[in-house]
């Protein structure tokens, strides 16, 4: 897919303007705190996706406003097409001038990978991090895995509101197995399709990471489960019987304490953990082969390939890892932001959009 263009009305710091890209690299440079990662965040957030920066909605409209509006127009399955999204006291969004129930709605039809200094949370921060990933990932794939998730969350609520009065009532151990098996059986998809993807995954990531490392390293990474099974038969005879074990457990602290919701993904270079061993450069390239890699299976998925939002990402690579960054996304349509437009100088196309005092020019490479 292309983005051919992005208006802006009382977004944040923005008050009013438009872009037009380029279809290979797009430069949005500037002083820092001009508006150049609110730049990717509006083109972000018509994935139908939630912020990557985790703000409120009413945090989205500049202060002293009462709505703000951001309109794409974009080249995807074949036409264009455009979508529009407006913050007030609701949020409304609209596929082609259509309204639609919600956001989630454009996920079929706008494809994006973004990649921000916050991400480096990925590796250095806890599982919640890596299962967001992973999830967020499929939900672009497979529009209904996001039902599977809010599904499993309910029931998730359910049984340990259930642990609660289980303690003092065992009357209640028929309802509490009801949503045992609803957890055992979502659960089950979950984890399944989680599996698949970091197996489609793992195969792009390998071959990013070895470039941006000039084979010097590997990356590797596996899925690590809260209960134990031998193959994806027994993921949910395993996980139901789990579910019956920990009831005493789980009841003390009113929790569930297997399932995919707290599953982990472990991320190793060279058989070495880089959450705990690797340096920030380290770290910082297995977001960026994660992210790329990202892309790549959303294309083969797809058959569209996603526009890519890279934020501050070349300022902390040195000259190798930038070139090889620069020749990965030489085909695709790249958004780029940066403090330094000559960081990137050595593209050899694209269009570069100086952001000063939330105005933009626009130059062609």
């Amino acid at each position: 897919m292309i983005v051919n263009s992005l208006s802006l009305k009382n977004y944040k710091n923005i008050l009013n303007t438009a872009f037009t890209f380029d279809k290979n690299i797009n430069v949005i440079y500037g002083e820092n705190a001009q508006g150049k990662t609110n730049i990717l965040e509006a083109l972000w957030l018509f994935t139908g996706m939630r912020s990557f920066r985790a703000v409120k909605d009413s945090d989205q409209i500049m202060f002293g406003k009462q709505k703000a509006e951001i309109e794409v127009s974009f080249i995807s399955c074949g036409r264009e097409q455009s979508e529009k999204i407006i913050f007030g006291e609701k949020k409304e969004s609209f596929l082609n001038g259509i309204k639609q129930p919600s956001v989630s709605s454009f996920s079929e039809n706008y494809y994006a990978v973004i990649f921000s200094p916050e991400h480096l949370s990925l590796i250095k921060g806890g599982p919640a991090e890596r299962r967001s990933f992973c999830d967020n990932a499929l939900c672009q794939i497979k529009p209904k895995f996001s039902e599977y998730v809010l599904k499993y969350k309910k029931n998730l609520v359910q049984r340990n509101a259930l642990l609660k009065d289980y303690r003092f009532n065992n009357s209640i151990e028929p309802l509490l197995e009801i949503f045992e098996e609803n957890l055992a059986e979502i659960g089950t998809k979950i984890i399944i399709q989680r599996l698949k993807y970091l197996e489609a995954l793992k195969e792009e990531a390998k071959e990013i990471y070895a470039g941006i490392s000039s084979n010097k390293e590997e990356i590797d990474f596996k899925y690590v489960c809260s209960f134990n099974y031998e193959n994806k038969e027994q993921i949910k005879e395993k996980f139901l019987k789990a579910l019956k074990d920990n009831r005493e457990e789980d009841m003390l602290s009113l929790s569930t304490s297997a399932g995919p919701h707290r599953d982990d993904i472990e991320v190793e270079i060279n058989g070495i953990s880089a959450r705990k061993f690797g340096s920030q450069g380290q770290q910082r390239s297995c977001v960026l082969a994660l992210k790329l890699g990202e892309a790549s299976v959303l294309k083969n998925k797809t058959g569209e390939m996603p526009i890519v939002l890279l934020d501050d990402v070349m300022s902390e690579l040195d000259e190798s890892r930038q070139d090889y960054i620069l020749q990965r996304i030489e085909n695709w349509q790249v958004f780029i932001t940066c403090c330094d437009p000559n960081t990137v100088s050595r593209l050899k196309q694209g269009k570069t959009f100086c952001i000063n005092e939330c105005r933009n020019s626009g130059e062609v490479i």
